[in-house]
């Protein structure tokens, strides 16, 4: 028999004799791994600047605590990194500048304290974070957070700034009175990624946040954005009724300053499942012609996809790390769904860590 055809023969066996469907099973593929499996809680957040006038950071410490009591060894934050507004900035004609100015911050003071352009600090932060002593001296925490900055990542920059003594948080060491005062600044922002993130990571010593937003997924093409926004608007209208009395829940523990209660709320996931129905499910039930809404959760599955990829990223050379992914609660679901599946990893459940 031909060879050609003896090949056909044996794989159209094969084919007959395989179930239909049937998939590669990743699930048990870690099973004999040796040391500690990497524990990983992601924390799904309300956006700290939406709460109710009179938000008080200090109600923010029980939560605090909770996370504390977990010893995360890799922070990430819903922010986009350095790198990756460098990259969207040389693509103007695909990424729209008032998006980016929305995203990403300027780093043009920063360069011209430090000479270092976005990937040359990126370079350096790391060259420096390779060589970082037990007990840096202020001096060194200084050009490190003027590096930071410079690499347009200021999170990071916050980390170090608070784990300056009072007396050395000033000018020096490539920081100008300028990053002085967006530093400062930024200490008091009603901000998740500062108020949590870089608190509790100068609290348990860490030295950087990791930064893994992506709007890269998202940047839909639509030819009319008006007739698109309204279609998804609708839809969520169209679910308004049934999501109400978890929205009002949530509002009412935002007033009541109780953060560890609203936290545990929204962690909840029957409270998740409700949220993302009435969002994404509601989205998927457009009946535009364009099919808009399914755009529009094409476009955030994208993104997520992409943030889980940039969480991996964070640990893959710390096996065994404790990673605490600090996220808007409407992106947990899709965070558990696909973390969850990542060999060597073990997710934590939010809601047993914040009891």
């Amino acid at each position: 028999m031909h060879k050609a055809l003896t090949i056909c023969v044996l794989l159209s066996s094969f084919l007959a004799s395989s179930p239909a469907g049937a998939q590669v099973d990743l699930s048990t593929l870690d099973r004999d791994m040796p040391g500690e499996p990497t524990r990983l809680l992601v924390l799904g957040s309300v956006h700290l600047n939406a709460l109710p006038k009179g938000f008080e950071r200090d109600s923010l410490q029980p939560l605090l605590d909770k996370l504390a009591a977990f010893k995360p060894d890799v922070i990430t934050i819903e922010a986009i990194s350095g790198e990756q507004c460098d990259l969207v900035a040389r693509h103007p004609t695909i990424y729209k500048p008032e998006d980016i100015a929305q995203y990403c911050g300027n780093a043009d003071a920063a360069r011209a304290a430090t000479g270092l352009d976005v990937p040359a600090a990126i370079a350096e932060a790391r060259r420096l974070l390779s060589q970082w002593p037990d007990s840096p001296t202020p001096e060194q925490r200084r050009r490190l957070a003027a590096v930071f900055m410079a690499a347009n990542e200021k999170p990071s920059a916050v980390v170090q700034w608070l784990q300056l003594p009072e007396a050395e948080r000033r000018a020096g060491d490539g920081l100008e009175e300028a990053l002085v005062a967006a530093l400062q600044k930024s200490v008091q922002y009603n901000n998740e990624n500062y108020a949590i993130g870089a608190v509790l990571a100068a609290r348990l010593g860490l030295q950087r946040l990791h930064l893994v937003d992506d709007h890269t997924g998202d940047n839909i093409d639509v030819a009319d954005g008006a007739a698109y926004g309204r279609a998804v608007q609708r839809a969520w209208s169209a679910a308004e009724a049934a999501a109400k009395p978890m929205r009002d829940r949530q509002a009412a523990l935002s007033k009541s300053g109780d953060m560890l209660a609203l936290y545990r709320y929204i962690n909840r996931p029957d409270v998740l499942q409700l949220a993302i129905e009435s969002d994404f499910g509601a989205a998927l039930r457009d009946r535009s012609p364009e099919r808009y809404g399914r755009l529009y959760v094409a476009g955030w599955e994208a993104r997520n996809l992409r943030m889980v990829a940039n969480i991996r990223s964070a640990f893959r050379e710390r096996p065994g790390a404790r990673v605490l992914s600090i996220v808007g609660s409407s992106h947990k679901p899709w965070f558990d769904a696909w973390l969850g599946q990542m060999q060597g990893v073990e997710l934590v459940d939010a809601e047993q860590a914040l009891k």
